[in-house]
C-alpha cells in the first residue's frame, strides 16, 4: 500500500491525544457535510422553480415558430401549406394573426392586449382548451372569443352574459395623418365564450379569436399571417426541419424553438441559478478554510511523527502528501456525505411534499444528475486547494 496514502488514512481515522486537534477535524468534516448539502439541496430547489416557472410558458408554446424576417406578416401560399405539412417531422401546423388592440366594455378598457387569431388546427398545436376555467373553447364561424382570466378581472366581464359585448379596437392600417380620430380605428364586436388562465403575463396579454375575424379586423390580404405555429413529431431532427421551412419560405422567415421564445425568462432564470450558486460557493470556501487549519494542526500535532519519517527516509514531498491526502479524504467523505442526506431530503421531499408554499402546492424541486457533479466538483476543487496549502507547511516546518 501506498506509504502516504496508508498514513493519512491512518491520521483521519484515528483519534489525536489531544483533543483540541479531534474537534478541529470534527468541525471541518462537518463544515464540508454542511455545505454539500445545503448547495445540493438549494440547487435541486432552484432547478424545481426553473421547472415549475417555465411550466406553464412551454406547455402552452409551440416546438417551432415561424415568423418574418422583416415586418409584420408574411404570405403563407396554399402551396407552401401542403408542402410544409408534408416535411418529415411536422406533425401538425397552425396558421396564427397576431397584434396589439385596444379592449373595451362598457366603460373600461385594456390598452396593451394582442388578438390572436388562430385557425381550426391550433388546439392541435397548443391544448389551450385545457387551460380553460370557464366557458368552452371558441367556434370558428362564429364572432367568439377567448380571453385570460386577467383581462376578465379587469373588465368586469364574465362568460356569455346577456347583453354583454366586447369591443376590440385596432388601428386601421396606412400612411398620413388622421382627420378623424373616429375613423382611425377598425373595430369589432364579440361574445366572449371562455375564459383560461395560465400564468399572470399571458392571462393579461392574449384575447384568442377566430382566423377569419381576426382577418377582417385587421385588414389582412389574401394567404398573409403573423406566424405558422408547429407541432413536431417525437423523434423529429429540429435542425433538419428548420432547413427544410428555410428552404420552402426562401429564407425569408425567423424561425424560434421554446428556448427561443422564451429567451428573457431562460437568461433571467440561469443568471439566478448563477447568482446562487456563486454565493453558496462562497459560503463553501469559507467553511473549507476550516479544512485548511485542521491540516496545519495535524502537522503541528504530528511534529515528531514528521521528523521520525523524515529521518527514516521519507522525502519532503511523501510527507506533504500525507497530509494533502487526509485533507482530500476528509474533503471527499464528508461530500460524499453531504450529497447522501441531501439526496434523502429532496426524495422525501417529492414524495411526502415536506415544505408547502401554500396548503396545496409543495415547494418544487428537482433531482437532475448535473447539480451531483456540480456539487461533488466544486466540494472536491476546493477542498483539495485548501488540502494543498495547508500541506505546504510541512516544508517550512522541516526548515526551522
Amino acid at each position: 500500500m501506498n506509504f502516504s496514502y496508508y498514513i493519512a488514512k491512518r491520521y483521519l481515522f484515528t483519534k489525536s491525544k489531544n483533543n483540541a486537534i479531534n474537534i478541529i477535524t470534527l468541525i471541518a468534516a462537518i463544515g464540508v457535510f454542511a455545505g454539500a448539502m445545503a448547495l445540493f439541496i438549494v440547487l435541486s430547489g432552484f432547478s424545481g422553480l426553473k421547472e415549475f416557472s417555465l411550466s406553464f410558458s412551454n406547455k402552452f408554446d409551440p416546438d417551432l415558430k415561424v415568423l418574418p424576417k422583416t415586418g409584420k406578416y408574411f404570405l403563407y401560399q396554399d402551396e407552401q401549406q401542403e408542402k410544409l405539412n408534408k416535411i418529415e417531422g411536422i406533425k401538425v401546423s397552425s396558421k396564427v394573426i397576431e397584434e396589439r388592440v385596444l379592449l373595451n366594455f362598457r366603460d373600461k378598457n385594456v390598452p396593451s392586449s394582442y388578438i390572436k387569431g388562430v385557425d381550426e388546427n391550433y388546439l392541435q398545436v397548443n391544448a389551450v382548451d385545457s387551460a380553460i376555467i370557464a366557458g368552452t373553447w371558441l367556434h370558428q364561424n362564429e364572432n367568439q372569443v377567448v380571453i385570460g382570466n386577467s383581462i376578465s378581472r379587469k373588465l368586469s366581464l364574465g362568460v356569455a352574459g346577456y347583453g354583454d359585448i366586447l369591443k376590440i379596437f385596432v388601428p386601421k392600417p396606412g400612411k398620413g395623418q388622421v382627420s378623424n380620430p373616429a375613423e382611425a380605428f377598425n373595430s369589432v364586436s364579440s361574445v366572449v365564450i371562455g375564459i383560461y388562465s395560465i400564468n399572470e403575463e399571458l392571462d393579461n396579454k392574449y384575447v384568442y379569436a377566430p382566423f377569419s375575424l381576426a382577418k377582417k379586423l385587421l385588414e389582412l390580404k389574401e394567404n398573409e399571417i403573423s406566424a405558422i405555429e408547429i407541432d413536431l413529431t417525437k423523434n423529429a431532427d429540429d435542425a433538419e426541419v428548420r432547413d427544410k421551412i428555410q428552404q420552402l419560405f426562401n429564407d425569408d422567415v425567423v424561425i424560434k424553438d421554446r428556448i427561443q421564445l422564451n429567451d428573457k425568462l431562460y437568461k433571467m432564470l440561469n443568471t439566478e441559478n448563477l447568482a446562487v450558486y456563486l454565493i453558496f460557493t462562497l459560503i463553501i470556501i469559507i467553511a473549507l478554510f476550516n479544512v485548511g487549519g485542521a491540516i496545519v494542526m495535524a502537522i503541528l500535532d504530528k511534529q515528531t511523527n514528521i521528523k521520525t519519517f523524515y529521518s527514516l527516509g521519507a522525502n519532503i514531498h511523501q510527507i506533504r502528501r500525507v497530509f494533502f491526502l487526509q485533507g482530500a479524504l476528509l474533503t471527499v467523505i464528508g461530500g460524499v456525505f453531504g450529497l447522501l442526506v441531501g439526496f434523502m431530503i429532496i426524495y422525501l421531499q417529492q414524495q411526502f411534499n415536506l415544505v408547502m408554499i401554500t396548503p396545496s402546492l409543495p415547494y418544487p424541486v428537482l433531482f437532475e444528475l448535473k447539480n451531483i457533479l456540480i456539487v461533488f466538483l466544486t466540494i472536491t476543487i476546493l477542498g483539495i486547494t485548501a488540502s494543498y496549502i495547508g500541506s505546504t507547511r510541512i516544508k517550512k516546518l522541516l526548515e526551522a
